[in-house]
């Protein structure tokens, strides 16, 4: 009896996860490539949008994916999400500032190095 209960919990809870969205800013190809109607060229393409254009701000932006087109949208909707965003922080000022200081100190550095040569 707890056998079955157990396995009954199992199911259950599989699937729960089978109604899971796919997130568009954060899912790899072969979570994407799980969708109906989504095979490893589109999988791609979404891909290649979310690093060009730094991720999904809604579902309706897979209209400007190749190969995607209303009907194919719609059918998705409930099936995948968009939260989070794939594009990593842009820099600020002052780490680009850190960065180019860095870079300058081990050129001044290296130049150091090849006159005591």
């Amino acid at each position: 009896m707890k056998r079955m209960l157990l396995v009954f919990i199992a199911l259950v809870s599989l699937s729960f996860s089978a109604f899971a969205a796919v997130n568009l800013n954060t899912a790899t190809q072969a979570e994407l490539e799980t969708l109906e109607g989504v095979g490893p060229v589109k999988a791609q393409a979404i891909l290649d949008y979310r690093k060009k254009n730094g991720g999904f701000k809604s579902i309706d932006d897979l209209n400007k994916v190749p190969g995607f087109g209303d009907k194919t949208v719609a059918s998705l909707k409930g099936k995948v999400a968009v939260s989070g965003s794939a594009a990593p922080a842009a820099p600020t000022d002052s780490m680009a500032k850190a960065r180019a200081a860095k870079a300058e100190k081990a050129a001044a550095e290296k130049a150091a190095a090849d006159k005591k040569k």
